[in-house]
């Protein structure tokens, strides 16, 4: 295939949205299609099929620089690029879809964007919104990964955009923790998502609170970021050293999850969240805010697994005060869930990426 495809990541991080390129930009890569990948972050090379190219900067100089300037430099790159050769490309936006629709629209250069999180999560400002609403607009297709978000797209940019789940991909990867994750006899909770408000894991905390201490509940979080200093002081203030684990940041989760009793997901916004598939997958009870978009979707509203109001900590304390008593109950949830599973099959999914990749060509 003469044509070529740029994806368009400033800044490729550790989370649900790097897994889901590293997932559909190899399967592509497989598929022929010629890739570029434009990002500061060229030393997550190790991740993508040899054939894909890596574009911008090369400089270590950017690696951990923050995100907006990690945009600029992508977009005066992405300029550059385009501006030398602008025939035969596609842009496919996986994260600052506006910086990067913006030079597309400037070069007359066809733009896709995959859209990460749920706009009821962050657009709160009326400017924000009709600016937003304005430049997405403009791209040439947009597809978002679940159906809520599809809703919530067109109800507020009045956009049609296209449903692709997450492609699961089951690594089977086996990295061992050095150092026993939970004791033996806890009520073994688990939760994993990077240390930001968007994420609230502040409501956990004050969920743990108020859990029986007759159940002995152990919490372990897995995850970094800015809430680290607030999470921490929170944890020693109330006393829950003993109960709480903050172990930062690991690449493969599927491990810690298998340890676990009951996987918790608190985020205020989301899209379709991987690290509930995960646990999905390895048939956990799944207990998570019903936050835009996703969790609803992948708990099938409530039948496989339990939903509760976003911040609402104590109904979250409820579920998990219940465990022990609703055993055959959650095991049916847990079940269907399971059932249901087909939904984010890697290979239908990233079939459906690849036809939405040809279609725009």
């Amino acid at each position: 295939m003469t044509k070529k495809l740029i994806i368009f990541i400033p800044s490729i991080e550790e989370g649900g949205v790097e897994k889901n390129l590293f997932i559909i930009a190899n399967y592509l890569a497989r598929k022929k299609i010629n890739i570029e990948v434009l990002t500061c972050n060229s030393n997550k090379s190790k991740y993508f099929n040899k054939k894909i190219k890596f574009i911008g900067p090369k400089s270590f100089f950017w690696q951990n620089k923050s995100r907006p300037i990690k945009y600029l430099v992508c977009m005066f790159f992405l300029f550059i690029n385009l501006f030398k050769r602008r025939t035969n490309k596609l842009i496919f936006a996986f994260q600052a879809n506006i910086y990067a629709i913006l030079i597309a629209k400037i070069l007359w250069t066809k733009i896709i964007v995959r859209a990460n999180s749920a706009p009821s999560g962050w657009s709160h400002s009326i400017v924000k919104k009709k600016l937003y609403s304005i430049m997405i607009n403009l791209a040439d297709d947009v597809m978002v990964n679940s159906n809520d978000f599809r809703r919530e797209f067109n109800k507020n940019f009045k956009i049609k955009s296209k449903c692709i789940y997450n492609p699961f991909y089951n690594t089977k990867l086996n990295i061992n923790y050095k150092k026993p994750l939970f004791q033996k006899k806890s009520l073994k909770i688990l939760s994993i998502g990077r240390l930001t408000e968007q994420k609230d894991h502040m409501t956990l905390l004050k969920a743990v609170k108020l859990i029986n201490p007759a159940n002995r509940p152990e919490l372990v979080i897995i995850g970094k970021g800015n809430e680290y200093i607030n999470l921490k002081n929170f944890i020693i203030s109330n006393h829950l050293h003993n109960k709480v684990k903050l172990i930062g940041y690991k690449a493969n989760a599927y491990n810690f999850i298998k340890k676990c009793d009951i996987f918790v997901l608190t985020s205020k916004y989301e899209g379709l969240p991987n690290v509930l598939l995960e646990a999905q997958f390895l048939k956990k009870y799944i207990i998570s805010s019903n936050c835009p978009t996703g969790p609803k979707e992948i708990l099938l509203n409530g039948k496989a697994g339990d939903l509760f109001k976003i911040g609402d900590y104590k109904k979250l304390a409820d579920y998990i005060n219940n465990y022990n008593s609703n055993k055959k109950k959650i095991k049916k949830k847990i079940n269907y869930g399971v059932s249901k599973f087909y939904r984010f099959d890697y290979n239908l999914n990233c079939e459906k990426y690849y036809k939405f990749i040809l279609e725009n060509f």
